[in-house]
C-alpha cells in the first residue's frame, strides 16, 4: 500500500502511519524514511515510543534494540514508558538480563524520570526469585534524583520477604521507611500484616495494628477494614477468641469510629459456643461491615476480599448489607465477583451477574468484567461455545470491546478443540479491529484448515501472516503441500495454487 506523504511532516502524523501498518518491518522502514523525504524533521519521543512498542509486541526485538540505541544517539526527549514498555517486552520474551542492562543505560538518555521503571523492574525480578539482585538494585538506585517515590519499591520488597515466609526482616523494612523518607501507605500495612499473619507472629501484627490507629486511621476510614479482619481472622484461627474480640472493641472505637452501640455489646455467646473459628470469623466480619463508617469504599473494600479469598457467600451478605444502607455496588465488586464464580466453574452464575445483577442496579457491564469471565471460561476445555456466545454479547454493549489478549486466548483455545472454521470466523473480527496473532496461532490454524481441506482459507491466511512479516514453521509448509497433493482432500482451483506459488 503506497503512502500519502503530506505536505509537512509532523511526528503525529507519522505514528498514526505507521500504526496503521500490518507489517512491523514496514512501519519501520517509513519511520526511517521520514527524516529523507523530510530534511527539517525530527523525530520526538512519543513517534519513537509508538515505534518500540509496535516492534516489541511483534517480537522483532533486534529491530527494537537498535531502534532504542538510535533514540539515544538523537538525544530527543522521552518519557519512562518508553523504557517500562521495552523492559516489559524483554521480561515475556525471558530476556531479564537485557531488562536490568536497559535500565542501567536510561542515564544515558534524555529522560529525567524513570520511577516507573524502577518499580517494574524491581517488580520482575521479585517474580523471578531474583532477591538479591532485586535488592542490588534497590540500593542503587532508591537515593537517585531520578526515582521521585521509593514507598511502591519497598512495598515490593516487603512483599518478597513475606513470600519468603521473613515478615520478621519485611518488618524492619517497613520500621524503616520513616528513615528512607517514605510515609508508609494502606498496601504498606496489609502486605506487612499479612506475612506477620502468615509466620503467627500475632503479638507484632497487634502492635502494627495499634500503629494503624494514629497513622492511616486517624479519621476512621472503612478501606482499612481488609487490614484489620487479616489480623482477626488469624487470631481466631489461632483460637484466641477472647483477644479477637478485645481486639474487635479497640478497632470499632479507635480505628474505624463506631457508634458506640456498635462495640459497647460485643459478646462472643452471640455466635454459639465461641470456639468455632469460622463461625466466630463470620460473626466478625458482620461485626466490622455494620460498625464501619458506611461508604462505598468500605463496603467495596470487604467485599472484594472476600470474593478474592473464595467466600462468595460471605462477600454477597457484604452486598445486601451495601444495597440495604442505600449503597451502590461498584464494577470492582462485580468484576470479583465474576472472576471468583468462574474460578470454582460456576460459569451460569457469573454469567447471570453480568446480565442480571449488573443491570439491576443501573451498573452497565463494561469491557473488563466481560474480559475477567472469557479469560476464566478460556482456561477450561469445552467452553468455547459459553465463550463465543459472552463475545457476541459484549460486542453488541456499546463501547465493550474485548482486549487482543482475550481474542488471542480464545482463537488458542478453539484451535485446540480443533474448531478451525469457528477460529477462522474469529480472526476474521480480529483483523478488523487490528488485532493480529502471534505467528503460532497462524501456524495451528493454517495447519487445521489444510486437514479439513479448507486450502483456499489456509492460503488467505498464510498471505495474511507473511504480509505482517512473520515466518510460518516448516510444517505449515508440509500441511499445504501435502492437501494439494491428496485428490481426496478436495480439487484445488487454479486461483488457489496460484496465490500459493506467488509467495
Amino acid at each position: 500500500m503506497s503512502i500519502r506523504w503530506p505536505r509537512v511532516l509532523n511526528p503525529t502524523y507519522l505514528s498514526q502511519i505507521i500504526r496503521t501498518q500490518k507489517n512491523p518491518l514496514k512501519a519501520l522502514d517509513i519511520f526511517n524514511e521520514a527524516k529523507s523525504k523530510y530534511p527539517e524533521y525530527s523525530h520526538n519521543g512519543p513517534v519513537y515510543a509508538t515505534m518500540i512498542t509496535i516492534l516489541g509486541t511483534s517480537g522483532r526485538l533486534k529491530e527494537m534494540r537498535d531502534l532504542i540505541e538510535q533514540m539515544k544517539q538523537d538525544s530527543c526527549e522521552c518519557k519512562d514508558s518508553v523504557f517500562v514498555s521495552a523492559i516489559k517486552t524483554y521480561a515475556k520474551e525471558g530476556l531479564v538480563d537485557e531488562a536490568i542492562s536497559l535500565y542501567k543505560n536510561i542515564p544515558q538518555y534524555n529522560c529525567v524520570n524513570w520511577t516507573q521503571s524502577f518499580n517494574i523492574l524491581l517488580e520482575i525480578m521479585v517474580n523471578e526469585n531474583k532477591l538479591e539482585d532485586a535488592h542490588s538494585l534497590f540500593v542503587e538506585s532508591c537515593c537517585s534524583w531520578e526515582v521521585k517515590s521509593r514507598v511502591q519499591a519497598l512495598n515490593l520488597l516487603m512483599y518478597a520477604l513475606c513470600r519468603k515466609r521473613r515478615s520478621d526482616l519485611a518488618l524492619q523494612i517497613f520500621q524503616e521507611m520513616d528513615y528512607q523518607g517514605c510515609c508508609p501507605n494502606r498496601d504498606s500495612y496489609l502486605i506487612a500484616m499479612k506475612g506477620l499473619c502468615q509466620d503467627k507472629r500475632l503479638n507484632e501484627a497487634t502492635h502494627l495494628l495499634y500503629s494503624m490507629f494514629w497513622r492511616i486511621s486517624l479519621k476512621g476510614n472503612g478501606e482499612d477494614i481488609v487490614i484489620y479482619r487479616t489480623l482477626l481472622d488469624a487470631l481466631c484461627d489461632d483460637g484466641k477468641f477472647d483477644e479477637a474480640v478485645e481486639i474487635l472493641g479497640k478497632i470499632l472505637r479507635k480505628g474505624l469510629k463506631a457508634p458506640k452501640r456498635c462495640y459497647s455489646r460485643l459478646d462472643l455467646s452471640q455466635c454459639g459456643d465461641g470456639k468455632d473459628a469460622e463461625v466466630t470469623k463470620r460473626w466478625i466480619h458482620e461485626a466490622l461491615v455494620r460498625g464501619s463508617v458506611p461508604s462505598t469504599a468500605s463496603y467495596t473494600a470487604m467485599a472484594v476480599d472476600l470474593y478474592e479469598e473464595g467466600k462468595i457467600d460471605e462477600a454477597d451478605k457484604v452486598i445486601i448489607e451495601m444495597k440495604n444502607r442505600c449503597f451502590k455496588p461498584k464494577h470492582s465488586i462485580f468484576e470479583a465477583k465474576v472472576a471468583a464464580l468462574s474460578k470454582v466453574g460456576k460459569v451460569d452464575e457469573a454469567i447471570k451477574v453480568i446480565e442480571e445483577d449488573m443491570v439491576e442496579v443501573n451498573c452497565l457491564p463494561n469491557a473488563k468484567v466481560y474480559s475477567i469471565l472469557l479469560k476464566n471460561l478460556c482456561n477450561t476445555v469445552g467452553n468455547s461455545a459459553s465463550v463465543l456466545d459472552s463475545l457476541n454479547k459484549m460486542s453488541k454493549k456499546v463501547n465493550c470491546m474485548a482486549d487482543k489478549e482475550t481474542y488471542s486466548i480464545l482463537l488458542e483455545m478453539l484451535c485446540r478443540e480443533r474448531k478451525y472454521p469457528e477460529a477462522s470466523q474469529l480472526l476474521e473480527q480480529m483483523s478488523i479491529k487490528s488485532y493480529w496473532p502471534g505467528a503460532s496461532s497462524y501456524n495451528l490454524l493454517i495447519e487445521g484448515l489444510c486437514s479439513l481441506g479448507r486450502q483456499y482459507e489456509a492460503v488467505m491466511w498464510l498471505e495474511d501472516m507473511i504480509s505482517q512479516g512473520k515466518l510460518p514453521d516448516i510444517s505449515v509448509w508440509y500441511s499445504l503441500a501435502s492437501s494439494f497433493c491428496n485428490p481426496e482432500m478436495m480439487k484445488v482451483s487454479s486461483e488457489t495454487f496460484n496465490r500459493l506459488r506467488s509467495l
